[in-house]
C-alpha cells in the first residue's frame, strides 16, 4: 500500500508542478498521474524515475530557446502543453510493460522498457534540438533538402542529438538500478539506450515520411500536420487517415523496444 501512496504523491506534485508550467493541459496531468503511478507501484524506482527523467529534460528542451523553434512548433500536430493522447503515447506502453513485468516477472521486460523509454526520449531530443539547426534537413528517404518541421526530416545536429537522448535513458535506468539494487556495469544500459533509442526514433521518421497523416495550407503552401493553418482548414495530400502523431510515435516506441530485446541478445548480457 506504501508504494501506491508514495507512487500517488509523487505523481501528484510532478504533474500538478507541470501543469501549473503549463507543460501539461488537464487531460495530460490526469493521464500523467495515472502512468506515474502505475509505473512506481509496479515498477519502483528504476521504472518512474527513468519517466520522470524523460518528462523533465524534454520540458527542459521545449522551453529552451521557445522564440526561435515557435514558427516550426506551429506546422506540428501537436506542440507545447502535452494531453492524455500525447503522455499515453509516450507513456501507455511502458504502462503495460511494468505491468506484465508485475504479473510475470523476468529481466527482459526492464530491457524492453529502456527500448521504448529511449525512443520517445531521443526522438523528443531530436525534435527539440535538431530544429535548431542552422542548414535545412535532409528527407530520410531521398536524401533531398526539405524545409524544417517537415515529417521525415532529419539533420546532422538532430542525428547527434537522437543517440545523446537515447544513451541519457540508458544512463539513467543504469544510476537507478545500481542504487536500488547493487552497483552493475552501465555498459549493457547506454548500449541498450543508445541502439533502440536510434533506432526507434529513425522510425518515426520513416514512417513521418512515408505514412503519417500530412495537409497542405490553402494559403502558404506549406505541408504541415496540422488540419487548420494560417486561419483556415488545410487539404490532406498524404499518408494514412489513422496515422497521426501519437500513432507514429506508438508504433516506434514498438520497433525501440523489439530492437532493445534483439541487441541485449546479440551482446550476450
Amino acid at each position: 500500500m506504501s508504494d501506491w501512496l508514495i507512487g500517488i504523491a509523487a505523481s501528484f506534485v510532478i504533474a500538478g508542478l507541470a501543469y501549473w508550467k503549463r507543460s501539461l493541459t488537464g487531460s495530460g496531468m490526469v493521464a500523467a498521474m495515472v502512468v506515474g503511478t502505475l509505473l512506481y507501484a509496479l515498477g519502483s524506482l528504476p521504472w518512474f524515475g527513468t519517466l520522470i527523467a524523460f518528462f523533465i529534460s524534454s520540458t527542459l528542451l521545449s522551453k529552451w530557446k521557445g522564440k526561435k523553434k515557435a514558427e516550426l512548433e506551429g506546422l506540428y500536430e501537436k506542440s507545447g502543453r502535452r494531453d492524455a493522447g500525447q503522455v499515453l503515447a509516450n507513456g501507455g506502453l511502458g504502462v503495460l510493460i511494468c505491468i506484465l513485468h508485475a504479473v510475470w516477472p523476468d529481466p527482459i521486460w526492464l530491457t524492453l522498457y529502456i527500448g521504448v523509454m529511449a525512443t520517445v526520449n531521443a526522438d523528443t531530443w531530436a525534435t527539440e534540438i535538431g530544429g535548431l539547426s542552422t542548414g535545412d534537413p535532409r528527407s530520410i528517404l531521398t536524401g533531398q533538402k526539405v524545409p524544417k518541421g517537415t515529417s521525415g526530416g532529419v539533420s546532422g545536429l538532430g542525428l547527434l542529438a537522437t543517440v545523446a537522448g537515447g544513451v541519457f535513458i540508458g544512463v539513467v535506468v543504469w544510476l537507478f538500478v545500481s542504487i536500488t539494487t547493487e552497483w552493475v556495469s552501465g555498459v549493457y544500459y547506454v548500449l541498450i539506450g543508445g541502439i533502440a533509442g536510434t533506432a526507434g526514433s529513425l522510425t518515426d521518421s520513416l514512417l513521418g515520411a512515408r505514412l503519417q497523416t500530412m495537409y497542405r495550407c490553402r494559403a502558404c503552401g506549406r505541408d504541415l500536420e496540422k488540419r487548420e493553418h494560417c486561419g483556415t482548414p488545410t487539404v490532406r495530400v498524404r499518408g494514412l487517415g489513422w496515422m497521426n502523431n501519437d500513432v507514429v510515435n506508438m508504433l516506434s516506441s514498438v520497433v525501440g523496444g523489439a530492437v532493445a530485446v534483439l541487441v541485449a541478445g546479440a551482446v550476450g548480457f
